[in-house]
Protein backbone atom coordinates (compact mmCIF):
# COMPACT_ATOMS: atom_id res chain seq x y z
CA UNK A 1 0.00 0.00 0.00
CA UNK A 2 1.73 3.65 -0.59
CA UNK A 3 2.78 5.15 2.24
CA UNK A 4 0.00 7.99 2.61
CA UNK A 5 2.28 11.64 2.20
CA UNK A 6 1.12 12.99 5.87
CA UNK A 7 3.39 10.04 6.82
CA UNK A 8 6.38 11.33 4.86
CA UNK A 9 6.02 15.27 5.67
CA UNK A 10 6.22 16.25 8.80
CA UNK A 11 4.66 19.26 10.02
CA UNK A 12 7.67 20.86 10.39
CA UNK A 13 8.35 19.99 7.16
CA UNK A 14 4.69 22.32 5.77
CA UNK A 15 6.11 25.24 8.46
CA UNK A 16 9.42 25.71 7.11
CA UNK A 17 7.90 25.75 3.39
CA UNK A 18 5.29 28.10 4.40
CA UNK A 19 7.81 30.41 6.10
CA UNK A 20 9.63 30.07 2.66
CA UNK A 21 7.04 31.42 1.19
CA UNK A 22 7.04 34.70 3.16
CA UNK A 23 3.21 34.29 3.69
CA UNK A 24 2.24 35.85 7.04
CA UNK A 25 -0.73 38.15 7.18
CA UNK A 26 -1.83 40.56 10.08
CA UNK A 27 -5.04 41.77 11.16
CA UNK A 28 -5.60 45.19 12.72
CA UNK A 29 -7.51 44.61 16.39
CA UNK A 30 -7.15 41.00 16.34
CA UNK A 31 -8.55 39.66 19.06
CA UNK A 32 -6.87 39.64 22.26
CA UNK A 33 -3.68 36.58 23.07
CA UNK A 34 -5.64 35.78 26.59
CA UNK A 35 -8.13 33.40 24.52
CA UNK A 36 -5.82 31.41 22.01
CA UNK A 37 -5.90 28.00 23.68
CA UNK A 38 -9.13 27.78 24.32
CA UNK A 39 -10.16 24.35 26.70
CA UNK A 40 -10.97 21.39 25.05
CA UNK A 41 -14.95 21.51 24.23
CA UNK A 42 -17.38 19.59 26.03
CA UNK A 43 -19.73 17.08 25.05
CA UNK A 44 -22.16 20.00 23.96
CA UNK A 45 -20.42 22.08 21.03
CA UNK A 46 -20.88 26.29 21.16
CA UNK A 47 -21.13 27.15 17.29
CA UNK A 48 -20.47 31.05 15.89
CA UNK A 49 -21.84 31.52 12.34
CA UNK A 50 -19.79 34.36 10.66
CA UNK A 51 -21.97 35.07 6.99
CA UNK A 52 -25.99 33.93 7.29
CA UNK A 53 -26.75 35.13 4.41
CA UNK A 54 -27.57 32.35 1.88
CA UNK A 55 -24.84 29.69 1.64
CA UNK A 56 -24.10 31.10 4.95
CA UNK A 57 -27.69 30.24 6.51
CA UNK A 58 -27.32 26.92 4.77
CA UNK A 59 -24.32 26.48 7.51
CA UNK A 60 -26.34 27.40 10.14
CA UNK A 61 -29.09 25.50 9.91
CA UNK A 62 -26.59 21.90 8.84
CA UNK A 63 -24.56 23.28 12.27
CA UNK A 64 -28.09 23.38 14.65
CA UNK A 65 -29.32 20.05 13.49
CA UNK A 66 -26.05 18.49 14.89
CA UNK A 67 -27.19 16.78 18.42
CA UNK A 68 -25.35 19.00 21.34
CA UNK A 69 -24.82 21.81 19.21
CA UNK A 70 -25.45 25.18 20.16
CA UNK A 71 -25.17 28.36 17.96
CA UNK A 72 -24.86 31.11 20.64
CA UNK A 73 -23.69 33.95 18.05
CA UNK A 74 -24.35 34.84 14.23
CA UNK A 75 -22.25 37.77 12.76
CA UNK A 76 -23.03 39.21 9.42
CA UNK A 77 -22.52 42.90 7.81
CA UNK A 78 -26.66 43.26 6.91
CA UNK A 79 -28.20 43.79 10.12
CA UNK A 80 -31.18 42.25 8.84
CA UNK A 81 -29.81 39.07 8.52
CA UNK A 82 -28.33 39.02 12.09
CA UNK A 83 -30.80 40.00 14.06
CA UNK A 84 -33.79 37.79 11.98
CA UNK A 85 -31.16 34.52 12.22
CA UNK A 86 -30.38 35.51 15.84
CA UNK A 87 -34.50 35.88 16.66
CA UNK A 88 -34.96 32.39 14.60
CA UNK A 89 -32.12 30.85 16.94
CA UNK A 90 -33.68 32.41 20.01
CA UNK A 91 -36.75 30.86 19.22
CA UNK A 92 -35.63 27.83 18.44
CA UNK A 93 -33.47 27.30 21.78
CA UNK A 94 -36.60 29.34 24.06
CA UNK A 95 -34.61 31.67 25.19
CA UNK A 96 -32.06 34.17 24.76
CA UNK A 97 -28.81 32.31 23.61
CA UNK A 98 -28.24 34.06 20.16
CA UNK A 99 -25.96 37.68 19.92
CA UNK A 100 -25.98 38.99 16.48
CA UNK A 101 -22.89 40.83 15.83
CA UNK A 102 -21.34 43.28 13.00
CA UNK A 103 -18.18 42.72 13.60
CA UNK A 104 -16.77 39.02 13.33
CA UNK A 105 -14.42 40.38 15.63
CA UNK A 106 -16.11 40.91 18.57
CA UNK A 107 -17.74 37.30 17.98
CA UNK A 108 -14.39 36.12 17.58
CA UNK A 109 -13.06 37.81 20.97
CA UNK A 110 -15.58 35.43 23.25
CA UNK A 111 -13.78 32.05 24.78
CA UNK A 112 -17.04 30.83 25.24
CA UNK A 113 -17.44 29.58 21.02
CA UNK A 114 -15.75 26.30 20.34
CA UNK A 115 -15.98 26.37 16.89
CA UNK A 116 -17.08 28.65 13.81
CA UNK A 117 -18.56 28.18 10.61
CA UNK A 118 -17.16 30.75 8.06
CA UNK A 119 -19.98 31.18 4.98
CA UNK A 120 -18.84 34.88 3.97
CA UNK A 121 -18.37 36.50 0.42
CA UNK A 122 -15.16 34.20 -0.77
CA UNK A 123 -12.57 37.31 -0.32
CA UNK A 124 -13.51 36.80 3.14
CA UNK A 125 -12.94 33.20 3.33
CA UNK A 126 -9.17 32.94 4.49
CA UNK A 127 -9.06 36.51 6.35
CA UNK A 128 -12.06 35.37 8.64
CA UNK A 129 -10.54 31.69 9.05
CA UNK A 130 -6.94 33.07 9.82
CA UNK A 131 -8.91 35.20 12.78
CA UNK A 132 -10.86 32.08 14.38
CA UNK A 133 -7.94 29.84 14.53
CA UNK A 134 -5.62 32.39 16.25
CA UNK A 135 -8.51 33.02 18.36
CA UNK A 136 -8.60 29.31 19.53
CA UNK A 137 -11.38 28.39 17.32
CA UNK A 138 -12.12 25.46 15.16
CA UNK A 139 -13.06 26.25 11.76
CA UNK A 140 -15.35 25.14 8.84
CA UNK A 141 -14.67 27.21 5.71
CA UNK A 142 -16.77 26.90 2.40
CA UNK A 143 -15.53 26.43 -0.92
CA UNK A 144 -13.16 27.92 -2.64
CA UNK A 145 -10.45 28.35 -0.15
CA UNK A 146 -7.78 31.96 -0.75
CA UNK A 147 -7.86 33.88 -3.60
CA UNK A 148 -4.20 33.63 -3.93
CA UNK A 149 -1.70 31.38 -3.11
CA UNK A 150 -0.30 32.85 0.08
CA UNK A 151 -3.39 32.95 1.58
CA UNK A 152 -3.88 29.52 1.18
CA UNK A 153 -0.03 28.59 2.87
CA UNK A 154 -0.91 31.13 5.35
CA UNK A 155 -4.13 29.11 6.33
CA UNK A 156 -2.65 25.81 6.54
CA UNK A 157 0.01 27.10 8.35
CA UNK A 158 -1.92 28.83 11.10
CA UNK A 159 -4.17 25.90 11.26
CA UNK A 160 -0.93 23.46 11.94
CA UNK A 161 0.69 25.78 14.52
CA UNK A 162 -2.64 26.15 16.58
CA UNK A 163 -3.31 22.69 16.21
CA UNK A 164 -7.09 24.04 15.22
CA UNK A 165 -9.88 21.20 13.30
CA UNK A 166 -10.62 22.50 9.79
CA UNK A 167 -12.96 21.57 7.27
CA UNK A 168 -13.31 22.18 4.08
CA UNK A 169 -16.72 22.52 2.42
CA UNK A 170 -16.61 19.81 -0.20
CA UNK A 171 -19.46 17.93 0.96
CA UNK A 172 -19.00 14.98 -1.65
CA UNK A 173 -15.90 13.69 0.54
CA UNK A 174 -19.46 12.92 2.52
CA UNK A 175 -21.36 10.66 0.26
CA UNK A 176 -20.38 7.28 -0.01
CA UNK A 177 -20.14 6.60 -4.06
CA UNK A 178 -17.13 9.41 -4.50
CA UNK A 179 -15.68 7.62 -1.38
CA UNK A 180 -15.72 4.39 -3.72
CA UNK A 181 -14.75 5.81 -6.96
CA UNK A 182 -11.84 7.17 -5.34
CA UNK A 183 -10.79 3.61 -4.10
CA UNK A 184 -10.72 2.47 -7.41
CA UNK A 185 -8.63 4.99 -8.48
CA UNK A 186 -6.47 4.54 -5.35
CA UNK A 187 -6.15 0.72 -5.79
CA UNK A 188 -4.88 0.72 -9.12
CA UNK A 189 -8.49 -1.21 -10.59
CA UNK A 190 -8.21 1.06 -13.63
CA UNK A 191 -4.56 0.49 -14.07
CA UNK A 192 -1.73 3.13 -14.82
CA UNK A 193 -3.85 6.89 -14.90
CA UNK A 194 -3.48 8.20 -18.84
CA UNK A 195 -5.75 11.08 -18.47
CA UNK A 196 -8.10 13.11 -15.74
CA UNK A 197 -10.33 15.51 -17.02
CA UNK A 198 -12.45 17.98 -14.73
CA UNK A 199 -15.79 20.07 -15.55
CA UNK A 200 -17.47 22.06 -13.46
CA UNK A 201 -20.51 24.43 -13.51
CA UNK A 202 -20.59 27.89 -15.90
CA UNK A 203 -23.91 30.12 -15.75
CA UNK A 204 -22.05 32.57 -18.31
CA UNK A 205 -23.18 35.82 -16.21
CA UNK A 206 -22.32 38.90 -17.46
CA UNK A 207 -23.85 42.66 -17.11
CA UNK A 208 -24.06 43.83 -13.47
CA UNK A 209 -24.94 47.72 -13.08
CA UNK A 210 -21.47 49.89 -12.38
CA UNK A 211 -23.34 52.66 -11.48
CA UNK A 212 -22.79 53.96 -7.86
CA UNK A 213 -25.86 54.36 -5.60
CA UNK A 214 -26.56 55.15 -1.85
CA UNK A 215 -25.04 52.55 0.59
CA UNK A 216 -28.57 51.46 2.42
CA UNK A 217 -29.31 52.12 5.73
CA UNK A 218 -27.98 48.91 8.01
CA UNK A 219 -25.77 47.68 6.03
CA UNK A 220 -21.46 47.91 6.83
CA UNK A 221 -20.41 48.39 3.25
CA UNK A 222 -17.05 49.17 4.05
CA UNK A 223 -16.84 45.83 6.30
CA UNK A 224 -18.63 43.96 3.95
CA UNK A 225 -15.35 44.96 1.64
CA UNK A 226 -13.05 44.22 4.22
CA UNK A 227 -9.58 43.00 2.43
CA UNK A 228 -10.76 43.47 -0.96
CA UNK A 229 -10.45 46.69 -3.14
CA UNK A 230 -12.57 49.76 -2.25
CA UNK A 231 -14.69 49.77 -4.89
CA UNK A 232 -18.31 52.65 -5.50
CA UNK A 233 -21.16 50.57 -4.12
CA UNK A 234 -23.86 49.31 -6.94
CA UNK A 235 -27.02 47.83 -6.84
CA UNK A 236 -25.53 44.38 -7.81
CA UNK A 237 -22.16 43.98 -6.27
CA UNK A 238 -22.91 42.58 -2.93
CA UNK A 239 -25.67 40.11 -4.12
CA UNK A 240 -25.16 36.99 -3.97
CA UNK A 241 -23.91 36.39 -8.12
CA UNK A 242 -21.94 39.79 -7.29
CA UNK A 243 -20.10 38.13 -4.56
CA UNK A 244 -19.64 34.85 -7.17
CA UNK A 245 -18.67 36.90 -10.65
CA UNK A 246 -16.47 39.70 -9.44
CA UNK A 247 -12.93 39.73 -9.58
CA UNK A 248 -12.29 41.87 -6.75
CA UNK A 249 -13.69 39.35 -4.87
CA UNK A 250 -14.04 36.41 -6.08
CA UNK A 251 -12.92 33.68 -9.13
CA UNK A 252 -16.20 32.94 -10.13
CA UNK A 253 -17.03 29.14 -10.60
CA UNK A 254 -13.68 27.88 -11.43
CA UNK A 255 -13.16 27.86 -7.88
CA UNK A 256 -16.69 28.21 -6.43
CA UNK A 257 -17.91 25.31 -8.04
CA UNK A 258 -14.63 23.81 -9.56
CA UNK A 259 -13.90 23.16 -5.87
CA UNK A 260 -16.13 20.06 -5.59
CA UNK A 261 -14.57 18.04 -8.68
CA UNK A 262 -11.04 19.03 -8.09
CA UNK A 263 -11.36 17.92 -4.09
CA UNK A 264 -12.49 14.17 -5.17
CA UNK A 265 -10.04 14.06 -7.91
CA UNK A 266 -7.32 14.70 -5.49
CA UNK A 267 -8.69 12.26 -3.35
CA UNK A 268 -8.38 9.73 -6.45
CA UNK A 269 -5.07 10.17 -7.05
CA UNK A 270 -3.62 10.61 -3.42
CA UNK A 271 -4.22 13.63 -1.38
CA UNK A 272 -0.70 13.94 -2.58
CA UNK A 273 0.93 17.03 -3.56
CA UNK A 274 3.34 15.62 -5.61
CA UNK A 275 0.46 13.17 -7.41
CA UNK A 276 -2.63 15.31 -7.08
CA UNK A 277 -1.56 18.92 -8.34
CA UNK A 278 -0.29 18.82 -12.31
CA UNK A 279 3.15 20.56 -12.45
CA UNK A 280 2.24 22.09 -15.81
CA UNK A 281 -1.07 24.07 -16.60
CA UNK A 282 -1.71 26.41 -19.60
CA UNK A 283 -5.22 27.53 -21.43
CA UNK A 284 -7.55 30.03 -21.88
CA UNK A 285 -10.45 31.95 -20.61
CA UNK A 286 -13.10 34.06 -21.08
CA UNK A 287 -14.21 36.87 -18.46
CA UNK A 288 -17.72 38.38 -18.41
CA UNK A 289 -18.04 42.15 -19.00
CA UNK A 290 -19.64 45.06 -16.79
CA UNK A 291 -19.51 44.26 -13.07
CA UNK A 292 -19.69 40.44 -13.53
CA UNK A 293 -16.02 40.14 -14.66
CA UNK A 294 -14.62 36.98 -13.90
CA UNK A 295 -14.08 34.88 -16.12
CA UNK A 296 -17.06 32.56 -17.06
CA UNK A 297 -15.50 29.65 -19.33
CA UNK A 298 -12.08 28.46 -19.51
CA UNK A 299 -9.75 25.79 -21.36
CA UNK A 300 -6.95 24.39 -19.08
CA UNK A 301 -4.82 22.22 -19.84
CA UNK A 302 -1.68 20.44 -18.42
CA UNK A 303 -0.41 17.28 -16.72
CA UNK A 304 1.07 16.01 -13.74
CA UNK A 305 3.82 14.55 -12.73
CA UNK A 306 3.25 10.68 -13.41
CA UNK A 307 2.64 11.93 -17.34
CA UNK A 308 -1.24 11.87 -16.99
CA UNK A 309 -2.50 14.56 -18.97
CA UNK A 310 -5.27 17.34 -17.60
CA UNK A 311 -7.94 19.28 -18.80
CA UNK A 312 -10.42 21.61 -16.96
CA UNK A 313 -13.05 23.19 -18.65
CA UNK A 314 -16.75 24.11 -17.76
CA UNK A 315 -20.09 22.18 -18.49
CA UNK A 316 -20.58 20.13 -16.36
CA UNK A 317 -19.75 19.08 -12.43
CA UNK A 318 -17.23 15.80 -12.76
CA UNK A 319 -13.93 14.31 -12.26
CA UNK A 320 -13.32 11.50 -15.18
CA UNK A 321 -10.08 9.52 -14.53
CA UNK A 322 -8.71 7.54 -17.47
CA UNK A 323 -6.40 4.49 -17.29
CA UNK A 324 -5.46 1.65 -19.03
CA UNK A 325 -7.87 -0.82 -18.05
CA UNK A 326 -10.79 1.35 -17.30
CA UNK A 327 -12.72 4.59 -16.51
CA UNK A 328 -14.68 6.40 -13.63
CA UNK A 329 -16.46 9.40 -14.00
CA UNK A 330 -17.10 10.66 -10.05
CA UNK A 331 -20.04 13.60 -9.73
CA UNK A 332 -22.10 14.64 -6.50
CA UNK A 333 -25.25 12.68 -8.33
CA UNK A 334 -23.64 9.27 -9.52
CA UNK A 335 -20.83 7.00 -9.97
CA UNK A 336 -19.82 6.08 -13.71
CA UNK A 337 -17.57 3.32 -14.36
CA UNK A 338 -16.11 1.91 -17.43
CA UNK A 339 -16.33 -1.40 -17.59
CA UNK A 340 -19.80 -1.16 -15.41
CA UNK A 341 -18.23 -4.17 -13.61
CA UNK A 342 -15.78 -1.90 -11.77
CA UNK A 343 -18.60 -0.92 -9.05
CA UNK A 344 -18.78 -4.77 -8.12
CA UNK A 345 -14.88 -4.26 -6.64
CA UNK A 346 -14.46 -5.26 -3.15
CA UNK A 347 -11.27 -4.63 -1.67
CA UNK A 348 -9.15 -7.15 0.43
CA UNK A 349 -6.80 -6.78 3.30
CA UNK A 350 -3.94 -4.48 3.07
CA UNK A 351 -5.73 -2.22 0.09
CA UNK A 352 -6.45 1.38 0.50
CA UNK A 353 -9.73 2.21 2.48
CA UNK A 354 -10.53 5.84 2.78
CA UNK A 355 -12.05 7.97 5.13
CA UNK A 356 -15.48 7.40 5.94
CA UNK A 357 -17.84 10.64 6.56
CA UNK A 358 -21.42 10.02 6.29
CA UNK A 359 -22.41 13.63 7.16
CA UNK A 360 -20.12 16.49 6.41
CA UNK A 361 -21.13 19.02 9.57
CA UNK A 362 -21.71 16.21 11.42
CA UNK A 363 -18.11 14.87 10.64
CA UNK A 364 -16.84 18.40 11.64
CA UNK A 365 -18.74 18.37 15.25
CA UNK A 366 -17.19 14.94 16.07
CA UNK A 367 -13.52 16.19 14.95
CA UNK A 368 -13.89 19.07 17.26
CA UNK A 369 -14.79 16.76 19.96
CA UNK A 370 -12.30 14.10 19.32
CA UNK A 371 -9.66 16.31 17.67
CA UNK A 372 -9.44 13.78 14.98
CA UNK A 373 -8.84 15.23 11.39
CA UNK A 374 -11.73 15.94 9.43
CA UNK A 375 -12.41 14.09 5.96
CA UNK A 376 -11.46 17.54 4.21
CA UNK A 377 -8.73 19.26 6.06
CA UNK A 378 -6.80 22.28 5.82
CA UNK A 379 -4.02 20.16 3.18
CA UNK A 380 -6.45 18.96 0.60
CA UNK A 381 -8.47 22.33 0.71
CA UNK A 382 -4.79 23.84 -0.50
CA UNK A 383 -4.07 21.16 -3.05
CA UNK A 384 -7.59 21.44 -5.05
CA UNK A 385 -7.48 25.35 -4.42
CA UNK A 386 -3.98 25.63 -6.03
CA UNK A 387 -5.21 23.71 -9.20
CA UNK A 388 -7.70 26.95 -9.33
CA UNK A 389 -5.02 29.55 -8.79
CA UNK A 390 -2.35 28.43 -11.32
CA UNK A 391 -5.56 28.19 -13.59
CA UNK A 392 -6.39 31.58 -12.88
CA UNK A 393 -2.59 32.41 -13.69
CA UNK A 394 -2.44 30.76 -16.47
CA UNK A 395 -5.10 32.22 -18.12
CA UNK A 396 -4.21 35.90 -17.32
CA UNK A 397 -0.63 35.45 -18.53
CA UNK A 398 -1.16 33.53 -21.32
CA UNK A 399 1.70 31.60 -20.25
CA UNK A 400 2.84 27.67 -20.20
CA UNK A 401 3.19 27.37 -15.84
CA UNK A 402 5.54 25.24 -14.88
CA UNK A 403 5.00 24.46 -10.84
CA UNK A 404 6.97 22.66 -8.47
CA UNK A 405 4.41 21.12 -6.01
CA UNK A 406 7.31 20.61 -3.11
CA UNK A 407 8.30 23.97 -3.16
CA UNK A 408 5.11 25.52 -3.90
CA UNK A 409 6.44 27.85 -6.59
CA UNK A 410 6.43 28.79 -10.09
CA UNK A 411 9.31 27.93 -12.03
CA UNK A 412 11.34 29.87 -14.32
CA UNK A 413 8.53 33.22 -14.59
CA UNK A 414 9.29 36.15 -12.05
CA UNK A 415 6.06 37.91 -13.92
CA UNK A 416 3.96 34.60 -13.20
CA UNK A 417 5.47 33.96 -9.88
CA UNK A 418 4.31 37.69 -8.75
CA UNK A 419 0.72 36.45 -9.15
CA UNK A 420 1.11 34.10 -6.41
CA UNK A 421 0.49 37.37 -4.12
CA UNK A 422 -2.52 39.35 -3.93
CA UNK A 423 -2.63 42.78 -2.04
CA UNK A 424 -5.09 43.48 0.64
CA UNK A 425 -7.05 46.45 1.07
CA UNK A 426 -5.46 48.65 4.51
CA UNK A 427 -5.69 48.41 7.42
CA UNK A 428 -6.10 44.16 6.41
CA UNK A 429 -2.64 44.07 4.86
CA UNK A 430 0.48 41.68 4.75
Amino acid sequence: MKQDWKDRWTRRDFLKRAAGAGATLAFPNLVPSSVLGASAPSNQTTVGCIGVGGRGTGLLNDAANQANVKIVAVCDVFQDRRERRAAELDKRYNGKVCTPYRDLRELLARDDIDAVTIGTPDHWHVPAALMAVRSGKDVYVEKPLGLSMEEDIAIRREVQRYGRIFQYGTQQRSIAHVRFGCELVRNGRLGKIQSVEVTAPSYGYEGGSLEPIPVPEGFDYDLWLGPAQWRPYTKDRCTSWGAYWVLDNAHGFIGGWGAHPLTDMVWALGDDPMSSVPVEFEGTGKFGTGLFDAPYDWDIRGKFAGGASFHFTPGGDCAIITGEKGEVRISRGRLITQPESLKQERFGPGETRLYESRQHMANFIECVRTRRQTVAPVEVAVMSDTITQLSMIAIYTGRKIKWDPVREVILDDPGASQLLTRALRSPWHL
